[in-house]
């Protein structure tokens, strides 16, 4: 017991340090811009190549943060310590113009153990979204009295932050098979948004008009909470078929945003709005498919009742005043469906090549915000990859992995004037997993 709790205040310090030093995980959508940023997956380095499946999927050797019913089969003698980055990068094209981007992130930094039989622990750290942009539009608006010369309006757009989540969770297995748990998260961000308008008669800045800037921010700390359930059926003496479902609730966070709005002329303002952001409950369900341990088929499906939550707006009232409120109507419900597979040539085998995972997978999502009125981007995403035994000495018990996944994401806007983003990634995750708390025995 003393290795085990070393090994977890290990971990704990490493996934605290992680979560202190966490800004922006990483972003160059201009998508980011509406509701809380982009969403992330927040899955690990086994199924984000699998198209980000996790309902269903149950093992000992893994942590699978999404279903924390999972974490009860964890066995005795091995502590689990996870972490994956990512490279990222990403076209983006509107009206004929293309820009390239790039940025790399951190995917997730877990950790799950064994309590006892049939109850495992597990702590972590993940992004929960992503805040990051920074563009500028240009349109003529009129012609100066004066000079004759054509006036130009600039506005500059940029934004940072985004959410993280750490969280402690249990997984409990109560009964024959079924299997129940819980996480548990802190939830903390910032929202920061930024835009600055400027006038220009030809290519020269001008002063004739007064420019403008509005900063609008705040900051998210609350918490996040998700119950799963799991029972895995026996379909034949090599075939097992889990079935698996997790909920999350929802709530307002009581978190307050504001926008402060400055011009040339001197002029500043200031408003805030209460209450002004929300989770939303959300529902998951899946099941998992496994073959004499070597071949693994799931598919998932999970719906968030964004729709339901509010968002600061800024608008002007009867008085003609601009205020600023929390208020429904900005967000859409969400609905995601997943597909992924898993292939090992010979669990039981004796060459390193036998023990090779190979992953593929693919997903589909619905937008969660409006942008002007209209739908924002629907998402569709192709994955594949390997997890490859660090240790040649497969059959000697070591399961540690290197985790590598190329993904490609597609986001298709509902308008011909939004942008489409396509975005390339490759991802690493480094799966630790050996068995330290096994007794020696001597002859």
């Amino acid at each position: 017991m003393t290795i085990l709790r070393q090994s977890l205040l290990t971990a704990i310090l490493a996934i605290a340090t992680t979560g202190a030093m966490a800004q922006s995980n990483g972003s160059n959508s201009s998508y980011s811009r509406f509701g809380l940023g982009t969403l992330t997956d927040r899955s690990q380095g086994f199924n984000k190549s699998m198209g980000g499946v996790a309902q269903g999927l149950r093992s000992g050797n893994r942590v699978n943060m999404l279903n924390p019913a999972s974490y009860s089969a964890v066995d005795s003698l091995t502590f689990i310590f996870d972490m994956g980055m990512g490279l990222q990068f990403g076209n983006l094209k509107q009206a004929g113009n293309s820009i390239n981007v790039r940025n790399t992130t951190l995917n997730h930094i877990n950790a799950v153990a064994r309590l006892s039989r049939g109850l495992g622990i597990s702590f972590g750290f993940a992004p929960y979204s992503n805040i990051g942009y920074n563009f500028s539009r240009e349109g003529r608006v009129g012609t100066d009295n004066a000079s004759g010369q054509p006036v130009i309006s600039r506005n500059t757009y940029y934004g940072n932050g985004g959410t993280h989540e750490m969280y402690v969770g249990v997984g409990w297995n109560p009964l024959h098979r079924l299997s129940i748990g819980a996480n548990i998260a802190y939830l903390w961000g910032d929202y920061n948004h930024s835009m600055a308008q400027q006038f220009y008669e030809g290519t020269t800045s001008t002063n004739a008009y007064s420019s403008l800037s509005a900063e609008y921010s705040g900051n998210i700390r609350t918490w996040k909470a998700d119950i799963g359930i799991q029972y895995p059926i026996r379909m034949g003496k090599a075939d097992w078929l889990t079935l698996g479902a997790t909920v999350g609730i929802g709530h307002n966070t009581k978190d307050d945003a504001s926008m402060n709005r400055y011009t040339s002329a001197g002029d500043t303002l200031s408003v805030e709005a209460k209450d002004a952001f929300q989770l939303p409950c959300t529902y998951s369900a899946g099941l998992a498919w496994q073959h004499k341990g070597r071949l693994t088929l799931a598919a998932d499906y999970t719906r968030e009742q964004w729709a339901d939550c509010v968002l600061p707006v800024t608008f002007y009232n009867e008085r003609n005043e601009l205020t600023m409120e929390a208020r429904k109507g900005q967000y859409l419900n969400r609905n995601k469906v997943c597909f992924g597979a898993e292939f090992i040539p010979n669990p039981l085998g004796r060459n390193y090549g036998d023990h090779i995972e190979y992953r593929l997978g693919c997903s589909y999502s619905t937008p969660y915000v409006k942008i002007a009125g209209a739908d924002g981007p629907r998402e569709y995403g192709i994955t594949a990859g390997l997890g490859l035994p660090i240790s040649p000495k497969t059959i000697s018990g070591s399961r540690s992995r290197i985790n590598i996944g190329l993904q490609w994401m597609h986001r298709a806007p509902s308008a011909t004037s939004m942008v489409t983003e396509n975005y390339y990634m490759l991802n690493i995750g480094f799966t630790f997993n050996e068995q330290w708390f096994s007794k020696w025995k001597f002859n």
